[in-house]
Order: structure tokens, then C-alpha cells, then sequence
């Protein structure tokens, strides 16, 4: 099948400048509400959606990671916002349609009653539920409303980083700093070391492969590792560029590597030696995989954008 590349990079209209905002208040009880797409109150003061010949970018500020909802057909950018240090509980997550245009610039963080999120990382979403890892922090909202589901602190995590959920709400989860970890999160908030130590290099991104396996690609070096439900290692491949952070695992078993440090995606099909299919996008971070338009998503981390790659 003839690969048909594009990468189109998504800008913000504004620049940001962090050290110019004011703090966000702290998460305090109260309702909790989500963003609503883009719209306004006309002059007759009727709600009024944004028309569709009108298109906005931007609405990312240090994204890490993304996700694909195919239910909405939405794309779900994980945006650290301002510095902790600078505003901490500031981080929201965007809903973007998969031309890349704005949704809804501020889903989950449009307020911040109820929710505390500070600096997200890695993402997931199993069975409708969005799994966010913030900072030491594993949260989860209903993908749906975007409510806050759970908040479980993750014990021995230095950096946790990249994550997969399995069907039953299972976290895999890697801790990228020493101890090199893939951390084990059960449903009911358990948590257990699943692997440590070589073959680890600094892992980083993870995800779940249609036989439930787990694969890991790490930091350190091109091994893409994968690790049956017992922590057995049954399989090693090898992406082209080491350095890697974003893992996608398609329908049919193809796997994809997005290297953060040198900035190649590579694909390898099963059985067959990787190959890079894109290359010189900076910061190439946890990208994630719209299933419907048949791309890959890739968060860039302090360019504050998302590049895409179509796959047919």
C-alpha cells in the first residue's frame, strides 16, 4: 500500500507567556464543569455554535502526549500549561478535530472546581475512561463528561512517564528515572513493580498490542520490548533511531516509534525491519493514533504544536 506523508504542524495564535500569568487558584469543592465547543451569544442572545467554514488552531501549551477518542471522532491533547512553579494546577486537556482545528480549546480545566491537575504526561483511555499520569499521580475522568473519576498516588515513581490500560482498567506504567520501572496499577488502586531493570533503558512510552501484551520502547536506546501479561520477555524489535517516547500499536500489529531526540517516526510491520517514514520533527513526543482518519498525532512538546502523519 503506497504510504501517502503529510505533516502539517498546528501553531498557536498567541504566543504564551507564563511568567506574565497569575496563578491559578487552587482546586476548591464545588461542581464540576467541562469546556463547551467553540461558540458564542449572538446579539439576540441566542447560543450560537461556531459555523463550519471557520477554522481555529492552536489551543496547545506544552502538550506530552494525546489520545483519540473514535466515539466523538476527537482528538484529546494533554497540555501542561504554565510552569508549577509559575501556576501550579494549571493544566488542561483540548479537544481538537482531526484536521487538527480547535473543538473545544479548554475541556477538562475550563474550571478548576473539583479538579486538581498539574503536569501531565503519558495518557490513555480504556473502556471509556481517559487515564492521565500527572506528575507521581495517576488520574482518570469519564471520557464522556470529563469528570474527575479517581486519583491514585502511584508508590515508587520517580518520573513516571508512558502508560497502556488494558480492557479491565490495568495500568502499565513506566517510571523513566532510576529506579528504571514498569510500574503495575490494578483497578482497585494496587500498585506493584512489573518489571525492573535491563532489558530497561530509561522507558518511556508503553502500550497495550492486540494479544494484551505489553510493549515498552525506551529512551536509552531502539529496543522496542514486548512482555507478556507474566513480565516474560517475548519479543525484541528494534526501531531505527533510538530515543523514542511515543509508541502506537495499529489494527494490524504494526507498530510505530516517535523519537523525541532525533525526531524520526518509524514503522515495523511484523516480521519486518523497521523503516523511517518521517523524520526531523522536533520533539517528537507520545503521539497517539486516530483509528477513523488513519494518522498518527504527535505532541511536540515546548513548540507547542501537533504534527500529523497520514498513514493511507
Amino acid at each position: 500500500m503506497k504510504l501517502r506523508l503529510a505533516i502539517s504542524v498546528i501553531t498557536l495564535l498567541t504566543s504564551f507567556n507564563a511568567a506574565a500569568q497569575a496563578p491559578a487558584a487552587p482546586a476548591v469543592p464545588g461542581p464540576f464543569k467541562a469546556g463547551e465547543a467553540l461558540a458564542t451569544i449572538n446579539e439576540a442572545g441566542l447560543p450560537t455554535p461556531m459555523s463550519a467554514n471557520v477554522k481555529v488552531y492552536g489551543a496547545i501549551v506544552y502538550s506530552e502526549s494525546c489520545t483519540f477518542d473514535p466515539v466523538r471522532n476527537l482528538i484529546l491533547a494533554m497540555n501542561q500549561g504554565a510552569a508549577e512553579n509559575v501556576a501550579p494546577n494549571d493544566a488542561f486537556v483540548s479537544l481538537l478535530n482531526p484536521d487538527g482545528s480547535v473543538h473545544t480549546a479548554k475541556w477538562i480545566g475550563a474550571t478548576r472546581d473539583s479538579l486538581t491537575f498539574n503536569q501531565p504526561r503519558g495518557s490513555a483511555i480504556s473502556n471509556g475512561v481517559l487515564y492521565a499520569l500527572d506528575e507521581n499521580t495517576l488520574r482518570s475522568f469519564d471520557l464522556a463528561t470529563g469528570a474527575p473519576i479517581k486519583a491514585v498516588e502511584v508508590a515508587g515513581g520517580t518520573f513516571l512517564n508512558g502508560i497502556g490500560v488494558t480492557a479491565d482498567g490495568t495500568a502499565y506504567i513506566s517510571n523513566t528515572r532510576m529506579p528504571e520501572t514498569i510500574l503495575k496499577v490494578t483497578p482497585d488502586g494496587t500498585t506493584s513493580v512489573f518489571l525492573e531493570g535491563a532489558p530497561l533503558a530509561a522507558p518511556n512510552g508503553v502500550a497495550i498490542d492486540n494479544d494484551g501484551n505489553i510493549v515498552v520502547v525506551n529512551i536509552g536506546n531502539n529496543s522496542v520490548l514486548t512482555f507478556n501479561p507474566a513480565g516474560e520477555l517475548i519479543l525484541t524489535e528494534n526501531a531505527v533511531e533510538g530515543g523514542n517516547d511515543g509508541l502506537v500499536i495499529t489494527e494490524d500489529g504494526t507498530k510505530y516509534t516517535s523519537s523525541v531526540r532525533f525526531g524520526s517516526v518509524s514503522r515495523i510491520r511484523p516480521g519486518q525491519a523497521a523503516e523511517v517514514i518521517a523524520s526531523g520533527i522536533p520533539s517528537a513526543a507520545s503521539m497517539c493514533y486516530d483509528s477513523v482518519q488513519k494518522q498518527l498525532v504527535i505532541p511536540l512538546n515546548p513548540n507547542n504544536a501537533l504534527a500529523f502523519i497520514k498513514l493511507q
